[in-house]
């Protein structure tokens, strides 16, 4: 990754960074966490300029959410979440309206316990038989969660006897709870899966009920660093950033700035 960003920069020395210069100050959610993970040690390498990190879910009311820490008056200069619980954000005043920026689109995928049989659903009545099977399945707070609630049970048509035994996990990743076997299936975001130690990534749902969620970045209304935060989004857009984005388990869709 790092020759990728040099190879980038043309090969020139990379800077120490310049504790003088303001950072930016981000706020992400799942989705996009372990991609900017990757990404931000080679912004920083490359430019000079440090990223202070928080993280939380695009949506819900949980005190690390990334609506309340802003509702709260926690400072940010970007914001990276759901595209419409951006837009929300936008409407509330909270991100400044206009700037919002599709970075990734996101599939969701499915989990189980490291060394549990691996199920399969790679047809939409395979995964109908799965989840009717289960005997305990956890689902996310945050877009991926809101979709299989609302949507994609109904879809499928077993919401009655599927919804008793789902849990909604609010403060931790589902592959957390799948990995203490808490739970024999987790649906979430693929690359909020992958980097979870102790889980098997079974795969993406069938595509005739899969559910792509944008994740954009938007300026908080309380960011003070407007130069820093457009060399960021500059490099997160760039070709440089794809391989990062694509090996967390997202499908870079921005256009370089």
């Amino acid at each position: 990754l790092l020759t990728a960003v040099a190879l980038a920069a043309g090969c020139a020395q990379q800077p120490s960074v310049n504790t003088t210069q303001e950072p930016v100050r981000l706020m992400t959610s799942g989705g996009f966490t372990e991609a900017h993970k990757r990404l931000a040690p080679q912004f920083t390498a490359q430019t000079g300029i440090a990223v202070e990190s928080a993280y939380g879910s695009s949506m819900g009311a949980s005190p690390t959410s990334i609506p309340t820490r802003l509702l709260n008056g926690e400072k940010a200069d970007v914001v990276i979440l759901a595209r419409g619980a951006l837009d929300e954000l936008a409407a509330k005043g909270l991100v400044k309206p206009g700037t919002q920026l599709d970075l990734v689109r996101s599939a969701v995928g499915v989990a189980v316990k490291k060394g549990a049989p691996i199920p399969d659903i790679s047809t939409e009545d395979k995964l109908r038989q799965v989840l009717l099977n289960a005997k305990s399945i956890a689902y996310s707070a945050s877009a991926s969660g809101t979709y299989y609630e609302t949507q994609m049970l109904k879809k499928l048509g077993i919401y009655e006897q599927v919804m008793p035994k789902s849990k909604k996990i609010v403060t931790e990743r589902v592959g957390t709870i799948v990995a203490r076997g808490e739970a024999e299936i987790g649906l979430q975001q693929v690359s909020e899966l992958l980097p979870i130690e102790g889980i098997s990534y079974v795969g993406t749902l069938p595509d005739s009920v899969q559910h792509y969620t944008l994740f954009s970045a938007g300026t908080a209304s309380t960011s003070t660093n407007s130069q820093g935060l457009e060399k960021l989004l500059k490099f997160y857009t760039s070709p440089a950033a794809s391989k990062a984005i694509r090996d967390s388990g997202l499908e870079p869709i921005a256009q370089p700035r």
